[in-house]
């Protein structure tokens, strides 16, 4: 593996790893107050995935003529066979872009048998140009965040980023399914998605209070059991297992961020004592608030 550090005033302060002369990661940090501008050759055969975890981005095209705006907590794919894609990416201030960049013949070793289930691999579309744009779930936002604040020795640096980059797309194809299900629900009325999605919402936004699955039932119109069995199906998980890991998904940013300490955080994320806090962290992640924390510095 191949790992090239490249810092630049004029540009970002990036890293680029490669993975079995094939798989490229390219992590961008920006921590300056003005915006900082990136550029690189892409061969059109390259699949590109962007994930930004902080801040904003733009990438623009046709000389600038063209722009995507990228937020917090978004991922874009691209790839169009017919053309180059080189990429030319304005990070602003307190920006975090994590890139995977895959060449389709690769993809499809890795998808070979499920061909179908990647809706720009199936036959019919493997000659057409591909874009999508969607949200990080808190299962990605783990993986990115393992991959930006990594603490390791060179000798499994290799290993560990190889696993974590397929982590990565196999949740991202995951969480594709299931945004796919949100427009095209299980349900035969159309009007329960929204309602599964408003149930979402408000377990966040109660995040250290959530209401009973009873009293969410009633608060946004569903049959308790239609709500249990609709939030698996789109979500992937339980109501109370999507909020579990947001919480600590939560709650490890909050630790890496250094401004609030363990008992804090814990508060943040409903846990009354920070010994509960500490258990669930640790059953989380399979280490303690504070040895994470120590990690950090290392």
């Amino acid at each position: 593996m191949n790992i090239n550090k490249h810092k630049n005033t004029a540009q970002s302060l990036y890293e680029e790893v490669q993975l079995d002369h094939a798989i490229s990661v390219l992590l961008f940090t920006n921590n300056k107050e003005e915006p900082k501008f990136f550029k690189r050759e892409i061969e059109r055969h390259y699949i590109q995935f962007y994930f930004c975890t902080e801040g904003k981005l733009a990438f623009n095209f046709n000389q600038g003529t063209y722009s995507i705006p990228l937020q917090k907590g978004k991922s874009l794919l691209l790839y169009n066979p017919k053309q180059e894609l080189p990429l030319d990416v304005t990070l602003y201030a307190e920006s975090n872009l994590l890139s995977v960049l895959i060449p389709i013949k690769k993809f499809h070793e890795l998808f070979s048998s499920d061909a179908d289930y990647i809706t720009f691999l199936s036959e019919e579309n493997k000659e057409k140009k591909y874009y999508k744009d969607q949200e990080i779930t808190p299962a990605l936002g783990i993986v990115l965040n393992q991959l930006l604040h990594y603490s390791l020795h060179n000798a499994v640096k290799k290993l560990y980023f190889k696993a974590k980059v397929f982590e990565l797309l196999s949740l991202y194809f995951h969480q594709s399914n299931q945004s796919e299900a949100e427009q095209c629900p299980f349900l035969a009325d159309q009007v329960s998605m929204p309602k599964i999605k408003q149930a979402k919402e408000i377990i966040i936004s109660q995040i250290t209070e959530p209401p009973s699955l009873q009293e969410l039932a009633n608060e946004v119109g569903l049959p308790i059991n239609r709500l249990k069995e609709g939030f698996k199906q789109v979500y992937g998980t339980s109501v109370f297992g999507f909020l579990f890991d947001y919480k600590m998904e939560y709650a490890r940013q909050l630790l890496s961020s250094g401004s609030h300490n363990v008992n804090e955080v814990g508060l943040k994320v409903g846990y009354s004592t920070a010994s509960h806090f500490i258990a669930a962290f640790k059953k989380k992640f399979g280490i303690t608030p504070k040895k994470y924390i120590m990690g950090l510095a290392t």
